[in-house]
C-alpha cells in the first residue's frame, strides 16, 4: 500500500480479534518509527514491543481509555528521553507506527501517554530509566470483525488559503 492510501485507510481500531503479529512484521513497523524526523536529530526515542498478554493486562489496567489493549496482541509503548522537542519526536515516530502498520494490514490505535499520571507507573513496569517521558501506547492487531468508521470532516471545510 502506499503511503497516501495507508493514510486515508488507517483508523483506530479497538477490538482485535486473537491472531498473533509476527516478529517480522513488528520489526518492519517499530523501524518505521525509527527512521521518523526529528528535531536536531535527536532521535529521543525507545520502543518496547510488548506481547506478553500478563503484562499488556498490567498497561490496560492503568490506564482510563485504553483497556482494549490487553486484548490487542502487541502493544508498543514508546518514550523519549526528556528533550526540547521529546513529544514532537515521539508523535511523528508513534504516526509512522500507525501508518506502517496500516501498509501492512494492521490495525492500530493510539492510547495517549504523555500528561497521563500513569506514565511513571508504566516506565516502572518496563524497567525504563528515568528522563524518559510516556509518549503513547500503540494497540497492534488484527480486527475482531467488521468495523464501521466516523467521518472526517471534508477537505473544504478545513483548508484555509491564505488566511484562516
Amino acid at each position: 500500500m502506499d503511503a497516501l492510501a495507508a493514510i486515508h485507510e488507517r483508523h483506530s481500531t479497538r477490538v482485535y480479534g486473537p491472531r498473533p503479529l509476527a516478529k517480522e512484521v513488528l520489526e518492519r513497523i517499530v523501524d518505521a518509527g525509527r527512521v521518523g524526523a526529528t528535531a536536531r536529530n535527536v532521535q529521543p526515542w525507545e520502543f518496547i514491543v510488548v506481547t506478553d498478554a500478563a503484562v499488556r493486562q498490567k498497561i490496560a489496567d492503568f490506564t482510563e481509555f485504553g483497556k482494549f489493549l490487553a486484548q490487542a496482541p502487541a502493544c508498543v509503548v514508546v518514550f523519549c528521553r526528556d528533550t526540547k522537542y521529546y513529544l514532537e519526536d515521539g508523535c511523528i515516530a508513534s504516526e509512522n507506527i500507525l501508518l506502517a502498520a496500516a501498509a501492512l494490514g494492521v490495525q492500530s490505535c493510539w492510547v495517549a501517554g504523555d500528561k497521563k499520571d500513569y506514565g511513571s507507573a508504566i516506565g516502572e513496569l518496563l524497567g525504563v530509566p528515568a528522563g524518559f517521558k510516556l509518549i503513547s501506547l500503540l494497540a497492534l492487531g488484527y480486527a475482531a470483525g467488521p468495523e464501521t468508521r466516523r467521518a472526517k470532516r471534508p477537505l473544504a471545510e478545513v483548508l484555509h488559503w491564505e488566511r484562516f
